[in-house]
């Protein structure tokens, strides 16, 4: 039996004011309406370089008048970033690099993610803020002790792409065939021969993934990575103070579940609504960005599993007018550069066109939720009229909750999968499952990723070193094999000689592979001291570079880096190489 739907008229937020303050400043706030064509024509400009307007009827909250400048990048008269001039030339670091081609002329829709998307937030601070607020719940709601409050953090420890194995308290880099090439428990590195006791199995080489070990795959997991291995030390150096059922796999739980605390009860959102210069990085790239795919005839939209109210406070920070101290107006002129906005995805089910998820419309005045059937608002049980939500200045962006693909792809009008272009953080809750499951195309956005290219240029004569020093090994290693074959043929002529020179080889070939071992850990530590390089474990790709490859379409290591490029260009990939082609053709 079908249950009737009704309209849910509640708000969610934990950051609205009071409904009289909302009618209040309702009656003052004044929207600016903006024409915009619909889909394949041209937008209409959005007027002189620096927007002025004001707020609550032209004043301040705090009675000031507050003066309101944006740079427009799409100023009358100007060209959009890509095509002005000097902008052929694009910093290695703000590339975009493909696995796939893909044909922006064949994309109707491009759609984001927010959080280390669009937004991307300062490790230092917002990082920071998570740890504390975990370290909080772990010593205050699940009993840990009391010194744990006098822990710090270090931002630049982990880095993405490490299994935590929860059984062991070990944290692993491996490469794309799941070999572990670099291992620590807690802080204190595995020997080589731990490692392979532990990790050698052939057996077990499969087995890296839940539920014995967690993937570290979006820059949301470092914070708890860290204290993990700080819960492992400490476990290990103070017997006793930590109960003795909770072994390794039990603590990573409790800190998954302080984690989840945090984000449920609102504390890091409510802290970074507050100041959201302060744990958000600026990006004035991400409006032209948005502005040039749309009057290129795109439909832009917005997925993100965070609800309405702390999409606003981001997307205000990111896309709004400005006041002269930097915070955003209250207004909600950002929705004009979307068609759609859907918040509370819960991604990846969102990716599912079988999961029944509920589609709410949300008032974006007052959070206020509409119950809707595939899009369309539903009269009340009882009633027979609908009821509408109020409208924004922006006729064309309505704001969404819930739901899933199917009513995206209803609201859009989208015929086929592959018509769609979507760019994420996370390789498993944005890339691999809209790649998979939908068939959608896919751009990751590494952040990461501009420091890693920069590195290789900067050393790209230590690389030429290493793969000399490989290339001696191989040679002399060869040497000594014939020569040994040799001994055996020669039946003792000249046997003398022939071991003065296996000696000699066998003392250049030590030298050499000393050198080699030393070179490549400097090598290891110019990118991260203790992980390596992002994208490489020794000379194989690390997993994480894998799945980069396998998933994501582009890859870059900003959104607003798609300003850079035409929004019609055809991206295609370099030539593979397989191992007896590369030194006859990569050249």
């Amino acid at each position: 039996m079908r249950i009737p739907k009704r309209s849910v008229t509640f708000c969610l937020s934990v950051f609205y004011p009071p409904p009289d303050f909302i009618s209040s400043l309702s009656r003052n706030l004044r929207f600016h309406s903006h024409q915009f064509a619909s889909r394949g024509n041209s937008i209409r400009s959005l007027g002189s370089s620096k927007l002025h307007t004001s707020a609550m009827g032209g004043m301040g909250m705090d009675g000031n008048k507050i003066q309101i400048e944006r740079e427009s990048a799409s100023d009358a008269g100007q060209l959009s970033t890509w095509a002005s001039p000097g902008g052929c030339k694009i910093d290695i670091g703000k590339q975009i690099f493909c696995n796939r081609s893909l044909n922006m002329k064949s994309i109707v829709a491009v759609g984001f993610d927010m959080d280390y998307t669009l937004a991307q937030y300062k490790p230092e601070t917002f990082e920071s803020l998570a740890y504390e607020g975990t370290i909080k719940k772990l010593v205050n709601d699940l009993g840990y002790p009391q010194e744990l409050l006098q822990w710090s953090f270090d931002p630049s420890y982990m880095v993405r792409g490490l299994v935590l194995d929860k059984k062991r308290g070990n944290i692993l880099k491996m490469d794309r065939h799941k070999y572990v090439k670099v291992a620590y428990h807690g802080f204190k590195e595995m020997s080589k021969e731990d490692k392979v006791a532990t990790y050698g199995n052939t057996l077990i080489r499969d087995s890296f993934d839940e539920p014995d070990y967690a993937l570290i795959d979006t820059l949301f997991s470092l914070a708890e990575a860290y204290l993990f291995a700080q819960l492992v030390d400490f476990r290990d150096k103070n017997p006793g103070k930590i109960p003795e059922e909770a072994d390794y796999s039990r603590m990573y739980k409790d800190v998954r579940a302080a984690v989840d605390l945090c984000h449920r009860d609102g504390t890091l959102k409510q802290v970074v609504a507050q100041d959201p210069k302060r744990y958000i990085t600026e990006d004035i790239s991400i409006v032209p960005m948005l502005k040039m795919l749309r009057e290129s005839g795109r439909a832009t939209f917005l997925v993100t599993n965070s609800l309405w109210d702390y999409t606003n406070v981001v997307m205000k920070f990111l896309c709004g007018p400005k006041a002269s101290d930097g915070c955003s107006t209250l207004n909600f002129e950002w929705l004009q550069y979307f068609d759609v906005v859907i918040t509370g995805s819960a991604k990846p089910g969102f990716f599912h066109d079988e999961i029944r998820a509920n589609l709410f419309e949300v008032e974006p005045q007052t959070g206020m939720l509409i119950n809707t059937d595939n899009g369309s608002p539903m009269p009340e049980v009882g009633g027979t009229t609908v009821r509408l939500p109020i409208k924004s200045f922006q006729e064309g962006c309505r704001v969404f909750q819930g739901g899933n693909v199917g009513h995206l792809h209803r609201l859009l009008s989208i015929e086929s999968s592959s018509q769609v272009l979507y760019v994420g953080d996370h390789i498993y809750g944005d890339i691999l499952r809209s790649k998979k499951v939908l068939g959608w195309r896919t751009m990751l956005v590494v952040p990461e990723l501009e420091k890693e290219v920069e590195l290789l240029l900067k050393h790209r004569e230590s690389r030429k070193e290493l793969q000399s020093l490989r290339s001696q090994r191989d040679h002399i290693e060869d040497e000594l094999h014939h020569l040994k074959w040799s001994l055996k043929s020669q039946g003792g002529s000249d046997a003398g000689r022939t071991s003065t020179e296996l000696c000699e080889l066998q003392s250049k070939r030590e030298q050499v592979r000393l050198k080699h071992q030393e070179a490549q850990r400097e090598c290891h530590q110019k990118f991260h001291e203790v992980w390596g390089q992002l994208m490489k474990t020794g000379y194989q790709n690390s997993r994480f570079a894998h799945q980069v490859e396998r998933f994501a379409c582009l890859y870059t290591s900003q959104v607003s880096n798609l300003s850079l490029y035409s929004p019609d260009k055809y991206y295609r990939p370099s030539e593979d190489f397989m191992p007896h082609e590369f030194d006859i053709l990569s050249v």
